[in-house]
């Protein structure tokens, strides 16, 4: 299964945020392994940041605050308060409604990665370490449904979708990068730290993250404030500077997670 495109945030050293195992699908090797149809968003219990892209931070801002990191300036959601706490995801898995589930969540299993047999190439992989990945003969043993990889050596609709959300991702998540790109261009990043004082007192500070600075961006010339609409950037920087008021909204949900933990 592939698509030829640029290069993935997988092509990185480290392994990208949630995946440790992915293999690229074909149907020798994974011909009797599907995916189990339940949601279970558990594998990102410990992510207090996930990456976003532009076409879906007007949805992802109403939840959460938005800022950027690393030397890519990677625009990411912050989900947690604390290191290793998403305050979003609850002991049964389930993300907490009606806040915004991220795409590269929804995405897991599944990640387009560069083939290294064929530079410029990407191919749908999945990660096996996912506890969603089972073989069709212990599904029934499980009481859970499957959704089939491969039906012989075709690709099965299941994956044909996966395949068409990932690429639609690979596109949002290059289009992103571009538009980080030109606002980097016009130096409107600054360092920046939140303080955060949680109900009952406590008072976390949040580091190493960077925003829009946004009086240099009012100070903008015609010219570069031109450039950046060209580029399509605008929503990207007005989505992040509104989304600031989710400070708020962490809060709270730290509140309401504080509250549902048992005494002791």
């Amino acid at each position: 299964m592939a698509e030829t495109g640029a290069k993935t945030e997988a092509a990185s050293e480290a392994m990208p945020l949630f995946y440790s195992r992915p293999e690229a699908l074909n149907p020798v090797r994974h011909g009797s392994l599907g995916l189990t149809a339940r949601s279970n968003f558990g594998f990102a219990r410990s992510a207090h940041a996930i990456p976003v892209v532009a076409s879906e931070m007007p949805a992802a801002m109403r939840s959460y605050p938005i800022v950027f990191i690393g030397p890519a300036k990677a625009p990411v959601i912050i989900t947690g308060v604390r290191q290793d706490e998403n305050l979003f995801v609850g002991a049964d898995g389930k993300w907490t409604g009606p806040h915004y589930i991220p795409a590269y969540v929804r995405r897991y299993p599944f990640i387009l990665a560069e083939d290294p047999k064929a530079p410029g190439r990407l191919t749908l992989c999945v990660d096996r370490a996912s506890d969603r990945v089972v073989d069709q003969l212990l599904a029934p043993f499980r009481d859970e449904t499957m959704l089939p990889f491969f039906a012989g050596t075709e690709a099965t609709e299941a994956t044909k979708q996966a395949l068409a959300f990932c690429n639609q991702f690979q596109i949002d998540f290059n289009a992103t990068r571009a538009m980080v790109e030109r606002i980097d261009a016009h130096g409107l990043f600054a360092p920046r730290q939140s303080k955060v004082t949680l109900e009952g007192g406590e008072v976390l500070n949040l580091t190493d993250f960077q925003v829009i600075d946004e009086p240099a961006f009012n100070k903008l010339s015609d010219e570069a404030f031109l450039d950046l609409r060209k580029s399509g950037a605008l929503g990207l920087l007005y989505c992040h500077l509104a989304s600031t008021n989710s400070w708020t909204s962490l809060v709270h949900q730290a509140s309401l997670r504080k509250v549902r933990l048992p005494a002791g």
